[in-house]
């Protein structure tokens, strides 16, 4: 699994979600690409992004993130990034990990906090307008994409499964891919870098185990994402259809562009 991570410095959890078996044969390789954000990206971090030859970035964060944290291009990059405007998070400028910190304690209180926040996430309104972009970006012919938000790990790590279950990618994958972010690359660097702000806000109440908690993912935070699209269409594919426009065509045309 590490070997699908790129070890960069200034961008956390770089790393490629393809090459998993799926329907009809396997996810492409060097194709589809996940990160945290770009902000603190470093010259080299930009050269080997640059080299991959990504044309499009589905950036996942709302308006006031990309302004309070407007990410770096390589100079000659010519790409599109590509959102739906307005605010993916609850508290404007800051990620979905720190709106779910706002009166954590312990460890048990972060967790809580992290599912009730799954559960919400497939129907924000903003944050499905752009995974509709998203998976419509995918079905056309555009090159290597990235997905990212600000860590990489919730808004991200949800976009990534729903693309793996349409594809037909087996579940012990798609949770595979998902806690990978737990030990991709420098994890503690990740973690000390997007505390911060969690910290700023929440760090005097908060303890250790919960603050790790936060920044971590855990199998049933993306079960309850699952949970409640089930619970409000029947099936995933049945909430795909109808909350992202994943139809049979679509779905036909992500198959023929991704699994080779």
């Amino acid at each position: 699994m590490q070997d699908r991570v790129l070890p960069l410095s200034g961008i956390h959890n770089f790393r490629d979600y393809g090459g998993y078996g799926a329907r009809g044969g396997m996810v492409r390789k060097g194709h589809l690409w996940r990160s945290g954000h770009h902000f603190d990206a470093t010259p080299d971090d930009l050269d080997v992004v640059h080299r991959i030859g990504i044309a499009r970035v589905i950036d996942l964060r709302g308006d006031s993130e990309r302004a309070s944290f407007p990410c770096l291009r390589h100079e000659q990059w010519a790409g599109q990034v590509v959102f739906y405007p307005g605010e993916t998070a609850g508290d404007h400028g800051r990620a979905v990990h720190d709106e779910a910190a706002a009166g954590v304690r312990t460890a048990d209180d972060a967790r809580a906090a992290m599912v009730k926040l799954y559960d919400k996430l497939p129907f924000r309104p903003v944050l499905v307008g752009t995974f509709r972009l998203y998976l419509q970006t995918l079905a056309e012919d555009h090159g290597p994409s990235l997905l990212h938000c600000f860590a990489g790990k919730d808004r991200t790590g949800v976009g990534a499964a729903i693309v793996h279950r349409l594809l037909g990618v087996h579940a012990d994958d798609v949770m595979a891919d998902y806690l990978l972010t737990n030990t991709a690359g420098n994890s503690e660097a990740r973690i000390a870098a997007a505390a911060t702000n969690v910290r700023a806000s929440f760090g005097p109440m908060m303890t250790d185990d919960a603050l790790r908690t936060i920044m971590s993912v855990q199998p049933e935070f993306l079960e309850s994402a699952f949970a409640a699209m089930e619970r409000e269409h029947g099936t995933f594919e049945a909430y795909a259809e109808a909350v992202l426009g994943a139809d049979a065509a679509l779905v036909a045309r992500l198959e023929e562009r991704l699994v080779v």
